[in-house]
């Protein structure tokens, strides 16, 4: 049974902060995309169906695309100045965006220059999120050890989930009941800013600041801490240097990551195409449709989050990439031999049970990267992983579904559940090897 009380009171205000800073964070960052159905019409210009759907894509991925230079950037920050100073700093950032978009005039009001803007909020968007949710999960990594440590980092995935949900409950009001959009974004950089004032409670991890104290006792064991704060830096950026990821290491990280951004697209926008052509949906339905998928993906992950305190995170994630792969085979028959709107939600309900997620098994991951290049390269592979993933989906399927009908699916699909696979069966070597070095020395003596 999963309990928390094995944690200390600090574990469980710096969990709690995470939590509640990360839910924020998804809630401002999923209002836009799944809103995007009527924000696209009211900020960038009305065209043919074809150009629409490659400017949705385009909104759409300007989100992500950018990303890997904001993980240069809050991978510096996190490696060198600290964990704390990142997810107060990317809360902040999610704010303000929030702030211009709420107010900023439409298409019809000022013309293209409403889309330009709007695009400029979604990568700044995209960028704090970036560092929010990796900082909180390697935070949490840090504090916390296992079995305690994977239930604990995936509830952070928890509350990006449940900020999705809840996003999705206010695009409902907003297209059902006329709510208005823009007082949702108001709430939700009012609550960002209260979240970020909130964080400065939280304490540095202790891991990290112990790999400083070791870079400091080396330069000062060489007398070496130079006549100034420049000198300083660079003789410190050094030693972090002398730490190697392995090759093969970041590989495996990079396509475990690519899983996700391609299962997301697909259940929560590349099956809305079809529920409009083909079962006439509206873009009210199709919000409410996307509100309940996101309620099941939900359930799913809290599912998954209890049950790694007592399977191993990797198991869990080799049956889902194994149900993934055979999904990616069946699907074009499956969408092919629908005839109702139930079975196309489905079919989704199964994709998002079979989803290609990282959680639990973050933590795992982490561990095998050095502590002070944890921050850069983590962020770095999960923006990377984003911006190709979902620019391949959103972009290519377009066409690989025109030139291959529904088959084109496998050209994107199985590719990325195979290495996903891969990925997953290069830590279970690595934790094998970490357990057999470990004990190996005790069984002999």
């Amino acid at each position: 049974m999963l309990s928390f009380k094995s944690l200390s009171r600090d574990q469980k205000e710096a969990v709690g902060l995470l939590q509640i800073g990360t839910f924020l964070e998804y809630f401002d960052l999923m209002l836009y995309v799944h809103l995007a159905v009527l924000l696209n019409e009211l900020f960038f210009p009305k065209t043919d169906p074809h150009t629409a759907a490659i400017l949705a894509a385009f909104a759409f991925c300007s989100t992500f695309v950018l990303r890997p230079f904001g993980a240069l950037l809050f991978g510096y920050i996190g490696d060198h100045i600290g964990r704390k100073s990142t997810v107060i700093l990317t809360t902040m950032m999610m704010a303000i965006s929030c702030i211009i978009m709420a107010s900023l005039p439409t298409y019809a009001q000022i013309g293209i220059a409403s889309a330009w803007l709007v695009t400029g909020c979604r990568i700044v968007q995209g960028f704090s999120s970036m560092g929010e949710i990796m900082g909180a999960e390697i935070y949490v990594t840090e504090l916390i050890p296992p079995p305690m440590q994977y239930p604990t980092v995936s509830f952070v995935a928890v509350s990006a989930a449940l900020g999705t949900t809840v996003a999705l409950a206010i695009a409902t009001l907003v297209t059902h009941f006329g709510f208005n959009w823009r007082i949702a974004f108001w709430v939700g950089a009012a609550i960002a800013v209260i979240g970020s004032v909130a964080r400065t409670r939280l304490r540095e991890t202790p891991e990290f600041l112990k790999e400083h104290e070791k870079i400091q006792q080396k330069l000062n064991a060489k007398n070496d801490l130079g006549n100034n704060k420049f000198s300083k830096a660079i003789k410190t950026q050094k030693l972090i240097n002398t730490e190697k990821l392995n090759r093969k290491t970041f590989w495996a990280y990079l396509v475990t990551w690519c899983g996700w951004p391609m299962s997301f697209y697909l259940v929560f926008m590349y099956f809305n195409k079809i529920l409009k052509q083909d079962y006439f949906y509206t873009s009210e339905k199709i919000i409410l449709h996307n509100f309940l998928l996101s309620i099941i993906s939900l359930i799913v992950l809290v599912v998954i989050s209890v049950l790694s305190y007592k399977i191993h995170p990797l198991k869990i994630l080799k049956t889902r990439g194994k149900m993934s792969l055979v999904l990616s085979l069946l699907l074009p028959v499956a969408i092919l031999g629908s005839n109702s709107n139930i079975q196309i939600f489905l079919l989704q309900t199964l994709l998002l049970i079979g989803g290609l997620a990282t959680s639990p098994g973050v933590p795992i991951f982490l561990k095998h990267i050095p502590t002070l290049k944890r921050f850069t390269s983590a962020t770095f592979v999960y923006a990377l992983s984003r911006a190709v993933m979902y620019i391949i989906t959103s972009f290519s399927l377009v066409y690989l579904t025109e030139i291959f009908s529904y088959y084109g699916l496998w050209l994107v699909m199985v590719p990325v559940s195979v290495g996903f696979l891969w990925g997953v069966n290069h830590f279970e070597k690595l934790e094998k090897t970490e357990y057999t070095d470990k004990f190996t020395p005790a069984l002999a003596a």
